[in-house]
C-alpha cells in the first residue's frame, strides 16, 4: 500500500470531509485508503493555543491543505511555518469572505504561491494529483502517540520517515539508544508485514514501556547524531519582533521534537538544550517563543 500525508490547516474542521477521524490529542488524524492508497491528514488542533503543535504537523506532512477562513495573524503563523519547513505542494483554498488581495500579500514570496488554487468544494479532487513521496536514507521512523494497550504492550504511532521495517525488525529507539523488536505493524488498522515510507503505521513495540517512548523518539537502525548543544545557521523572521539575546529561553522544534534551549551566543547562534535531542545534519531547526505577543517563530536554520 502507498501512502500521501497531508497537514490541514486553517479551518481544520474540512478534513471530517476527507477522512475517517482517529487519534485526536493535540494532533487529530484522519484517513482514507481508495485505490489502494491511504491518505492522510493530521490538524494541529492544539494550535493556536500553543505553537508546538503546528510545527509537528507540518512535519508529519509532504502536502498541505490550507483552507483559510480568516486573514489574522495565526493564519501568518500558518505561512511563515510552511515556508519555513519547505512544504513545496499544496492545496490552497479559502471561504468566500476572504479578500484575495491580501491573501496574495499575504503569501507573496513563499512556497505558497505554487500551491494549487481552488473552490473549497473540489479540495478533495485536487489533492488526488499528489503521489507519494518517499523519504531518502536509511531507515528512520518519528514517533507521535504512544499507548499503553492493556493485555497487548506498548503500541506507538509513528510515520516511516525514510527506508522501510519489517515486522520483526530490531531498531535502536532514540535519544534513548534502548534496543526494542517491532513485533507487528498495522496499516489503516491492517496487518501488514513491512511498512515502506513514507507510510503511517501502528506498531507494537517490545523492550519498552509506553513512559520510555515519547513524541519526536526516532527508531533507526544506524547512528543518528544525540546532541545538547546545537550551532545553526540562523535567520531571524523578518515577522519577529523582539530581539535574540544571550542566555534567552526558547522552544527548538526539530522533526517532531520540541526541546527547551537557550542561546549560547549569537554571533554564531549556538544553542543549549535542557535534555537531548536526535539532531540529522543539514536537518531544520525551527526556534520558537511560545510567549511572544506577535509571530511566536522567532527563526530557523539549519543544524551544523
Amino acid at each position: 500500500m502507498e501512502s500521501v500525508n497531508f497537514v490541514m490547516l486553517g479551518e481544520q474542521s474540512a478534513a471530517s470531509k476527507f477522512g475517517k477521524k482517529g487519534t485526536s490529542t493535540d494532533l487529530t488524524l484522519y484517513d482514507k485508503k481508495e485505490s489502494g492508497i491511504i491518505r492522510t491528514w493530521v490538524a494541529p488542533t492544539g494550535f493556536p493555543e500553543k505553537i508546538q503543535p503546528l510545527l509537528q504537523a507540518v512535519n508529519l506532512a509532504e502536502y498541505a491543505v490550507f483552507h483559510i477562513g480568516s486573514l489574522d495573524r495565526f493564519a501568518g503563523e500558518q505561512v511563515i511555518a510552511l515556508d519555513t519547513l519547505g512544504v513545496e505542494g499544496g492545496v490552497l483554498s479559502h471561504t468566500y469572505e476572504i479578500d484575495e488581495s491580501r491573501l496574495d500579500a499575504m503569501i507573496r514570496g513563499t512556497v505558497l504561491e505554487r500551491y494549487k488554487r481552488t473552490e473549497p468544494e473540489k479540495m478533495r479532487e485536487a489533492m488526488a494529483e499528489f503521489a507519494p513521496v518517499p523519504g531518502s536514507g536509511g531507515t528512520r521512523v518519528v514517533v507521535d502517540h504512544s499507548f499503553n494497550v492493556g493485555g497487548v504492550g506498548t503500541v506507538v504511532l509513528a510515520k516511516v520517515f525514510a527506508g522501510s521495517i519489517k515486522r520483526y525488525d530490531n531498531l535502536r529507539l532514540l535519544p534513548s539508544g534502548r534496543e526494542v523488536m517491532i513485533k507487528s505493524i498495522q496499516m489503516h488498522d491492517d496487518d501488514v508485514v513491512e511498512a515502506r515510507s513514507p507510510a503511517r503505521v501502528g506498531l507494537l513495540l517490545k523492550n519498552v514501556r509506553p513512559d520510555e517512548v515519547g513524541r519526536g523518539d526516532v527508531l533507526c537502525e544506524g547512528d543518528i547524531p544525540v546532541r545538547t548543544e546545537l550551532e545553526l545557521d540562523f535567520q531571524k523572521s523578518p515577522f519577529y519582533r523582539g530581539d535574540v539575546v544571550k542566555n534567552q529561553g526558547c522552544l527548538l522544534s526539530i522533526g517532531l521534537q520540541i526541546k527547551p534551549a537557550r542561546f549560547l551566543s549569537t554571533y554564531p547562534v549556538r544553542l543549549a538544550l535542557e535534555k537531548p535531542a536526535v539532531c540529522n545534519p543539514e536537518e531544520t531547526c525551527v526556534v520558537l517563543r511560545p510567549e511572544s505577543p506577535g509571530t511566536r517563530i522567532m527563526g530557523h536554520g539549519l543544524i551544523g
